[in-house]
């Protein structure tokens, strides 16, 4: 039996500007059976989210059918039939977030569906077990961090028990091994329950992991197929604003420049260890990798902090403490990854670098200046903060005037705040086009992009990223970093991005801060902060997968460096060791 069947669909949006029709679907068909596990992937604003929402009735086709489980979308006596059958589950958690505590929240589900209460709570206490949120039973989700949100969203959904679940970058706030977590949780039900899933996702990995990967641009279907059948059409993927698996793209690159020969392709990490770990590999000292460029790093602090903690609300109920003791210095021209498990206390730090939080006690001083009183709004001028949500910093009318807003309160002239807000849209990627548009009419990943054009507009000193690259496809969060390292290169503009995805900070950080349960429990130079694995691993953190192979490869032959980052670093460390 099919679970989803989606036949001829075209949908289309209508422009509140323009009052034209814009197609965001077109003709797509296909279908998942039930209990299959489907991955779909495309760029942002590609149609995966406007389809997801056609999946359970929120939106119905210009044209075309959609059917769930023999019963159709627009029929209006099923829809919510289809609904407790299929469960979504968003991008922002709180879009889905409804009560005031987490156990009321993942109890609203099943009490709508008329649930005995005894049944409810076990629902409950399983669904909270399975996201490891069962010890947040009684907090406020409002109190919680955007990762740990997302596992209540996730974990009510699953208390309605529906056949199929569907999941809208449903991972992209949470940290590695929460992202682990939730994938063996996907693959659990779907193996042991049978439950169909499908997710929408720009993680790589995770498609790597369903049975089959579904493709979309610009509003078709492109490609569909296994996931070693999709990822060798990296000419296409590309094309369409994505990428494959580090682990992939290395055998890729290997075979292409014939380090080794052409086999099957491995997909996920396991694969990977085997195909590499069937060479042989010669008995050579090893040799350190350049470090990133960090000339325009001075030796003067921008940023410094000193025994930071701080409480949210102190003295109450629900009293917290978010940071203990935090010490951390800033350079001119430095670009910091801060990285830390979910609710380790990162987001709380990043909110005092420009006043929007006050220390409980030690210290801040940004570039001489204590943020406080009426210093905050010269300060404010000279870092730029990008929150985790871009909904939380949009409310113009158009992407135009909320990028210009900043600037307005500048006092630039009109020609100026033109000319940057056109500078600061095509850093960023967005189209001159949506310049007119709502940017509530924007993908999550063109919000995103909005948000920090927004601020990147007014030239900022500092500027601080929380998970500055969630919710964007791989393209759009090369040519993010891409611009930051040139944003550092051509203003020396000191650079602080809080984030899950271990690649991108190792990739581009020239130091590291690691944060565990609201202490900073580890600084260092990139390479040196992901040489401890083992480390990492305890406090709920990763290391990128292309670290992970090269750790498991030295562990079988000493010979083989561990301190891998990047793919180029790993075909670089291949035809030094390897005997053709």
């Amino acid at each position: 039996m099919n679970a989803i069947v989606v036949k001829d669909v075209k949908y289309e949006y209508i422009n509140r500007e323009s009052q034209k029709p814009s197609r965001a679907l077109n003709d797509i068909s296909f279908f998942v059976e039930e209990g299959e596990f489907v991955a779909i992937v495309g760029r942002n604003g590609s149609g995966k989210s406007t389809l997801a929402r056609h999946l359970n009735g929120l939106l119905l086709p210009t044209e075309g059918t959609v059917c769930i489980f023999d019963k159709y979308t627009n029929a209006d006596d099923l829809i919510w039939e289809i609904r407790s059958q299929l469960g979504m589950v968003f991008q922002n958690p709180d879009n889905q977030i409804v009560a005031t505590t987490v156990e009321e929240d993942v109890a609203f589900g099943p009490e709508n569906l008329g649930i005995e209460p005894k049944d409810i709570r076990r629902r409950i206490d399983e669904s909270l077990k399975k996201v490891n949120m069962d010890r947040y039973l009684n907090h406020s989700p409002y109190m919680l961090s955007g990762g740990q949100k997302q596992r209540v969203a996730i974990a009510g959904v699953l208390a309605m028990e529906p056949k199929c679940l569907v999941l809208d970058e449903a991972t992209s706030m949470l940290d590695p091994m929460g992202r682990n977590d939730v994938m063996k949780i996907l693959k659990k039900l779907n193996i042991n329950d049978n439950i169909t899933i499908v997710l929408i996702t720009h993680h790589m990995d995770e498609a790597a992991q369903a049975q089959r990967v579904v493709l979309i641009d610009e509003g078709k279907l492109v490609l569909e197929g296994s996931p070693r059948t999709v990822f060798a059409q990296t000419e296409i993927l590309r094309n369409a604003g994505m990428d494959i698996p580090q682990v992939s793209s290395l055998y890729v690159r290997a075979v292409e420049e014939g380090i080794i020969l052409k086999s099957k392709m491995p997909v996920v990490l396991d694969e990977a260890e085997k195909v590499f770990s069937g060479y042989n590999f010669l008995a050579k000292g090893h040799t350190t990798p350049p470090e990133l460029d960090t000339s325009t790093v001075e030796k003067k602090k921008v940023i410094e902090i000193n025994n930071l903690s701080y409480i949210y609300m102190p003295d109450a109920p629900l009293e917290k403490q978010a940071l203990i003791d935090v010490s951390l210095d800033v350079y001119r021209g430095e670009i910091l990854g801060i990285i830390g498990h979910t609710g380790s206390g990162k987001s709380t730090l990043i909110q005092h670098l420009n006043g929007l939080l006050t220390p409980t006690s030690g210290s801040v001083n940004i570039l001489g200046v204590v943020p406080k009183g009426k210093a905050l709004k010269e300060l404010r001028k000279k870092v730029g903060l990008i929150f985790q949500n871009p909904e939380d910093q949009l409310f113009e009318e158009t992407v135009e005037k909320d990028i210009a807003f900043g600037l307005r309160k500048m006092g630039l002239s009109d020609s100026e705040i033109t000319e940057r807000v056109t500078d600061a849209a095509l850093t960023t990627g967005l189209p001159l086009d949506v310049l007119d548009k709502s940017p509530f009419e924007l993908s999550g990943g063109q919000k995103r992009r909005v948000a920090i054009a927004g601020v990147i507009a007014m030239a900022p000193e500092i500027l601080v990223l929380d998970e500055p690259t969630a919710g964007l496809d791989p393209a759009g969060s090369a040519e993010i970093y891409q611009f930051l390292l040139k944003l550092r290169k051509e203003r020396n503009t000191t650079i602080i991005i809080v984030s899950h995805t271990m690649e991108d900070i190792a990739n581009f950080c020239d130091k590291v801060a690691v944060m565990d349960h609201g202490k900073l429990v580890l600084v260092g130079k990139t390479r040196e902060v992901f040489n401890n694995k083992d480390f990492l691993s305890q406090i709920g953190l990763d290391v990128p997968q292309i670290t992970e192979l090269f750790y498991r490869l030295n562990k079988k032959n000493p010979s083989i460096r561990k301190d891998i980052l990047t793919v180029e670093e790993a075909v670089n460390e291949l035809r030094r060791i390897m005997i053709n």
